[in-house]
């Protein structure tokens, strides 16, 4: 991961489930929909109803990971040595041991997910939040030991990089209790943003630099434009969302208006118990107006 493609390959993925996720998160919002369970739209129904079932995050963090485990191992000459032979032995690409442990991680989340969704009798949305909330905090405390032999604007992009990561394991933390939650899943959706889109521009910074030129780990001047351009991130990265749901609302009011109305016709059908209940009651008023005419007649006879 210490080379430019390391950074941005890991970026691109990242950008791509945040955009998955807002456009997800979107849908939801504009039909009122499960969180947890989105209904699938009319036409993937029948023979084709199983293949959308499957859990693509999942697939797409798999073969991510899988990729990047073996674009890791590639990356040293003479292969991913744990120890030297030396007495007394040593470790060796400690950096890099610890780049493939966060892929082996993200590899295990999506084969859960996969196997929650597909595999399991009934989906444990428990067991998937809670596997992604474990990558992280492993993730976190790697990428604070990452920093120990960093200085100047590599320290600078690596904490605030920390810090987009501490936001998102908090918030993932908090789904635990309530996943459901359509501010939480859009504060994940843009947390994934920002650290796909500061990692491609990590990428550039410490490798490719825009002017031909490194930047200068003694110039105050670049560690602060390090700073600023973290914040032009979050500016971009809110008003993709913004864009990303307002484009979704557009197309389903183009493309999708009768699906709109389907959804208000099968509203009544979401409260589960309210019209078997309703039948109940009218049922007891009935038998009770039955007593009160039996009784009538009686006492007028």
């Amino acid at each position: 991961m210490g080379t430019f493609i390391g950074h941005v390959y890991p970026g691109l993925f990242l950008i791509l489930y945040g955009l998955y996720q807002a456009i997800v998160v979107s849908k939801v919002v504009i039909f009122k929909d499960s969180l947890l369970d989105p209904s699938c739209h009319p036409r993937n129904k029948g023979r084709w109803a199983r293949l959308w079932k499957i859990s693509y995050r999942g697939l797409l963090k798999m073969v991510t990971g899988s990729i990047l485990i073996a674009y890791e191992i590639s990356c040293i000459k003479g292969g991913l040595v744990l120890m030297n032979r030396q007495l007394p032995p040593r470790f060796l690409y400690p950096k890099e041991w610890q780049h493939l442990t966060m892929f082996i991680l993200l590899t295990l989340n999506g084969c859960v997910d996969v196997m929650s969704r597909n595999l399991l009798p009934q989906r444990c949305v428990l067991l998937e939040k809670g596997t992604l909330v474990l990558t992280f905090y492993v993730l976190l405390l790697l990428l604070v030991s990452h920093v120990q032999d960093t200085t100047g604007i590599e320290l600078q992009i690596h904490y605030l990089l920390i810090l987009v990561v501490f936001l998102l394991m908090l918030v993932l933390t908090i789904e635990l209790w309530t996943p459901d939650t359509f501010q939480l899943l859009l504060i994940e959706a843009f947390l994934f943003l920002m650290m796909g889109s500061w990692l491609m521009q990590a990428g550039f910074i410490l490798y490719r630099p825009v002017t031909g030129y490194p930047w200068q780990d003694d110039d105050i001047s670049d560690i602060m434009f390090v700073t600023t351009f973290f914040c032009w991130h979050v500016m971009i990265n809110a008003l993709c969302l913004l864009g990303i749901y307002g484009l979704s609302a557009l197309w389903h009011r183009c493309h999708c208006p009768s699906l709109k109305l389907m959804g208000s016709k099968e509203a009544p059908y979401h409260k589960g118990t309210v019209g078997p209940l309703y039948k109940l009651l009218q049922e007891v008023e009935q038998s009770e107006k039955d007593e009160q005419a039996l009784l009538l007649s009686k006492s007028s006879s």
